[in-house]
Parts: C-alpha cells; structure tokens; sequence
C-alpha cells in the first residue's frame, strides 16, 4: 500500500514499461487489494491506445504485426506507441513516403529489440520458412514475397533453386511489380544445406529430392504449376494458389490472426 500512495508503482512503470502479465504478479505482491475495475492500481498510468487516425493502413498492419512477435515482453499499447512514434519521425524528415512504412517497420523493430536487450530480456527467435524449387525464378519467389508481405516480421523467409536460373521469369516480375510485392534479390540463389539447416520450415515445389532432408525440420511440398514461360493471367492464377497455401501455413504457424490485409492485392 506504501509503494501505491508514493506513486513508486507509477515511476516504475515510467523507467520500465511492464507487460499486462508481469504487472498483474507484481501487483498481486504489493497491492493485493488496491485496485481498479481492471485489476490495476486507481490512477495506474498504462500506456494510451493509439489514435491510427491519418495513418496508413500499413502502419497500423505494422504495428499489430510487431505487437504479436513481442507479445511476451511488452504491452499492445507499448509497441503501438513505437509504431507511431518511429512513423512520425520518418514521415518529418523524409521526401519519399513509398518506403517510409518498411523503414518505420525496421526502426520500431530495433528500438524494441534495444530496450528489451537493455533489460536483458532474450527476444524468442521468430520462425523461418525457406521455399524452394528448381530455378528460384517463380514459384519460389512468389511464394516468399507473399510471406513477407503477410507475416512481416513475424518470420524469416528465404528461398532458393536446386538448379538456379540466370533471373526471375519476366512475367513473374511483372506480376510482383503490379501487385506491389518486394524481393529482396532478382538474382536466383542455389541450394544449399546451410540454407536448410537454418530454416524451421522448408517447403518445396518441384523439386523432387534435390531438397536435402535434416532432422527436425518441418517439410512441405506443394504441387504448384511452373510459371516459367506462361502469360501474365496464368500468372496470376498461380500466384493466388500460392498465397492461399501461404496463408495456410502461416495459420498452422500460429500467425494466422494477423496475417489478413483486405483485398487480393496489396495497398499502399
């Protein structure tokens, strides 16, 4: 009750933002019965939801994204506030506001990152899913590019070719560019077994055995037509095919509930 009325709980929550659950077994220690309808303290200052008015719908994508991947050290409240918070500083001191949501993401995610490794927290690794097929030119890109733009930061996601092309299949460049999806590279990259031992998750895609097989890792192969040489419509066709079993598998990943943007496409 000494620490309540001094309003020591208020500073510490100042210098050291608290998660829902750690406040709740911190309270029940010093305060069992002083508290609000909530189950906190009266006058407890918990962070204040955002206001997302005049944000982008990418932003606020953004932050519920960051908020699952660091369910376990800080409040929703707390890193939508980074959110915002990085967003607004972009947004002040940049002229190209096409990449300002992808660098708010990275900025958000580094200055959580720095303040729960400043109070020695260890962040839970995030899974990482590697897609493969035999030239690294369609299928596997595709599916990789959707991955990103569903889970966010929520995953690691990589792909490669048992047998690589020279580039990306000009159509499925195409596509990507009309749908608005990122890869980080035009340039196929070969197989290899580091590139499997670091995945959780591995999915192929005609590749047949060219996959090497390492013990406790999760494996899936989808019976996905290659894009290789087919008109953009056949294109698109594939592509949707692609992103239903992405989104598939994130929901048997767990991230099923913040992987849903509206539309079939992208927004700004």
């Amino acid at each position: 009750m000494v620490l309540v009325d001094s309003g020591l709980v208020a500073l510490l929550d100042e210098v050291v933002t608290l998660t829902m659950d750690s406040w709740q077994h911190f309270r029940a220690i010093i305060a069992p019965r002083s508290t609000g309808s909530e189950g906190l303290p009266q006058g407890f200052p918990m962070a204040r939801e955002t206001d997302w008015t005049g944000y982008p719908v990418v932003v606020r994508r953004i932050a519920d994204q960051l908020a699952q991947r660091f369910r376990t050290t800080f409040s929703r409240n707390t890193v939508h506030r980074y959110v915002a918070e990085s967003y607004d500083e972009l947004s002040s001191r940049s002229q190209v506001s096409r990449h300002i949501p992808m660098l708010t993401n990275r900025l958000a995610t580094e200055r959580l990152a720095g303040v729960a490794a400043a109070r020695g927290i260890v962040l839970q690794p995030v899974p990482s899913i590697l897609f493969v097929c035999v030239h690294n030119a369609g299928r596997s890109q595709m599916a990789m590019a959707w991955a990103r733009h569903l889970a966010g930061d929520l995953i690691t996601v990589e792909s490669a070719g048992s047998t690589p092309a020279a580039a990306v299949h000009p159509t499925v460049l195409a596509y990507l560019e009309e749908a608005r999806l990122e890869i980080p590279r035009q340039n196929p990259r070969v197989l290899t077994q580091d590139l499997v031992r670091a995945a959780d998750v591995i999915v192929t895609m005609g590749c047949g055995d060219a996959c090497p097989v390492i013990p406790g890792r999760r494996y899936f192969d989808w019976d996905v037509p290659d894009p290789g040489g087919q008109p953009l419509e056949a294109v698109r066709e594939i592509a949707e095919d692609i992103r239903g079993r992405v989104d598939h598998l994130l929901v048997e990943l767990g991230l099923g509930e913040v992987t849903r943007p509206a539309g079939g496409i992208p927004g700004p």
